[in-house]
């Protein structure tokens, strides 16, 4: 049984997910791990290898408050391992973990943050949840597209993505990073309400507008035909 939802419970381990090995390192896939490499990089931290966690974790401590990093060393649908095991060692609870992970149903770079829910096919959200038993953890779901059909989806997160749209990822995690004292806090509405205000997130409403102006055309291009 899932656990009941606690406001402001704050964040006591991240994981980023992805897959190990330099041939996976630009796949949309690994953005968990890009957003954890760069929240390493703002604060100057370092992973260490941790064999009995099955990951590389670093500590990160700001506003009097301390979460450990991690990013698992198995692969993708194997993480549940690394995340339990060092929620058990250091005694974190799941409403305590953000999970970090590559989005498809999102537009590249568009960020949200949201509690609990289920795996929606991502393999390793659903290791987490069978290892943990417990779907209540906080995720930041990371926008990488959609290409369009399922028979896809595999091909399209274990490639690169174009580089405008890789841009866009990376300016939407560095938006992200600015507010990480607040996800520690386990403010996540907070968090995304910035980010809506300061513009963060423009294109989100950009490319639906887009959408929205292509699907009107086709309309009238369509009418134009009878």
């Amino acid at each position: 049984m899932a656990s009941a939802i606690v406001l402001h419970q704050p964040v006591k381990l991240i994981v980023g997910l992805g897959n190990p090995g330099p041939e996976h390192l630009l796949t949309r896939h690994n953005a968990g791990f890009w957003f954890a490499d760069a929240l390493a990089a703002k604060y100057a931290l370092h992973f260490r290898r941790e064999a009995k966690f099955h990951a590389e974790v670093c500590r990160l401590s700001i506003s009097a408050m301390d979460c450990y990093l991690c990013k698992p060393k198995n692969f993708m649908n194997e993480s549940g391992k690394a995340v339990q095991a060092i929620a058990f060692f250091y005694k974190i609870a799941p409403e305590e973990l953000l999970v970090v992970h590559d989005e498809i149903d999102l537009p590249p770079g568009v960020m949200r943050l949201k509690q609990g829910g289920g795996h929606g096919g991502h393999n390793g959200l659903r290791d987490i949840i069978e290892t943990l038993g417990d779907s209540n953890f906080k995720r930041l779901r990371i926008g990488v597209g959609h290409p369009g059909s399922s028979e896809l989806v595999v091909g399209h997160v274990l490639n690169r993505a174009p580089a405008s749209e890789e841009d866009l990822i990376m300016q939407g995690i560095a938006a992200v990073l600015e507010f990480v004292p607040e996800i520690l806090a386990g403010e996540l509405q907070k968090v995304m309400n910035k980010l809506h205000r300061s513009g963060k997130l423009k294109v989100e409403s950009e490319k639906n507008e887009s959408e929205k102006n292509e699907s009107e055309k086709i309309k009238v291009e369509s009418k134009k035909g009878q």
